[in-house]
C-alpha cells in the first residue's frame, strides 16, 4: 500500500478525568493540573430528551465528534464521518442478556434500538443534519488502524475533509473480564487530503509484522499528537500486520 497523509486540523477528546483534548494534552504532556471526574460526556449537540435516553457510546461520539468539528471550523452537516468502535454498547448488550434470561417479554425496544452497532453515528448524523457519506466499522484489536485507513482514503478519493471518532464505553457484566475494557475513551480528528492544511500531519502505511512487534493503543495515539516533535507508532491490523504511522508536527 502506498503511503497516505492526512492532516489533523480538529481534535476532540473525552475521558471521565479530562473532558476535552486541551485538557487531555495537557495532562499527557505532564503539565495538568488536579482532574476533576466528569459523571458523563456533554453531548449538547443532542437535543435534550434524546441525551436523557442516549446510552453512553452515543454521548461519548456526539460529544468528541462535536468538540473536533468546532476545533477544525468545518461544518458537521457537510463532513463524511467515519465511526469507529472496537465492542460497541456493552452495557446494553449485557443488559439485553440478562433480561433475554431472565423475562424476555421485558425486553424493550428502545434499548435494542440503542444496542445496534451503527446508532451513535445515527444520533451524530441526525443530530447535525449531515447527508454526506457515513459509516460505523468495527475490527476488534484493530478497529482504529481500520477507521483511520477509511477516513484517510476516503479523503483523499474524494478529496475533502473527514471526521474520523473512536470511542468505545467502560464494560459490565461478564463481557467486561472478556474485554478488558474498563474505563471509557473517546476522541475523534478532522482529517484533511491537503498538504498545506494546519495541523500534525498522520503518515500512514501499512505494514507486515513480526511475532515480537508492539502495538499502540488509541491513547499512545494521542499522546503523540499532543507532543511537539515526531513520532511512530504501529497501530495492529489485523492478521499480522500493522499500520505504521509517523506522526509529524
Amino acid at each position: 500500500m502506498r503511503t497516505l497523509d492526512v492532516r489533523v486540523s480538529g481534535i476532540g477528546a473525552w475521558s471521565p478525568a479530562q473532558a476535552d483534548w486541551p485538557r487531555l494534552r495537557e495532562w499527557l504532556r505532564g503539565q495538568g493540573g488536579e482532574s476533576v471526574p466528569a459523571a458523563r460526556p456533554a453531548a449538547a449537540v443532542l437535543p435534550q430528551a434524546e441525551r436523557r435516553r442516549a446510552p453512553a457510546t452515543v454521548l461519548l461520539a456526539c460529544e468528541v465528534a462535536a468538540q473536533a468539528c468546532a476545533a477544525a471550523d468545518r461544518d458537521a452537516a457537510s463532513l463524511p464521518c467515519v465511526f469507529a468502535s472496537s465492542f460497541g454498547e456493552v452495557a446494553i448488550s449485557d443488559e439485553m442478556c440478562a433480561t433475554l434470561a431472565r423475562a424476555p417479554r421485558e425486553l424493550s425496544p428502545t434499548r435494542f434500538h440503542n444496542s445496534v452497532h451503527n446508532a451513535p453515528v445515527g444520533y451524530w448524523t441526525q443530530a447535525v443534519h449531515c447527508h454526506a457519506s457515513s459509516n460505523a466499522l468495527s475490527a476488534w484489536h484493530g478497529t482504529l488502524a481500520a477507521g483511520l485507513l477509511e477516513a484517510a482514503a476516503l479523503a483523499h478519493a474524494d478529496a475533502t475533509p473527514v471526521l474520523l471518532v473512536v470511542y468505545d464505553a467502560a464494560a459490565n457484566g461478564p463481557l467486561a473480564n472478556l474485554l478488558g475494557a474498563d474505563a471509557s475513551l473517546a476522541f475523534a480528528l478532522v482529517l484533511e487530503p491537503a498538504a498545506d492544511a494546519r495541523g500534525a500531519c498522520l503518515r500512514l502505511h501499512h505494514a507486515g509484522s513480526d511475532d515480537d512487534a508492539a502495538t499502540h493503543s488509541g491513547i499512545d495515539l494521542l499522546r503523540a499528537l499532543a507532543q511537539p516533535r515526531r513520532a511512530h507508532l504501529q497501530l495492529a491490523a489485523g492478521d499480522g500486520r500493522v499500520l505504521e504511522v509517523e506522526v509529524v508536527p
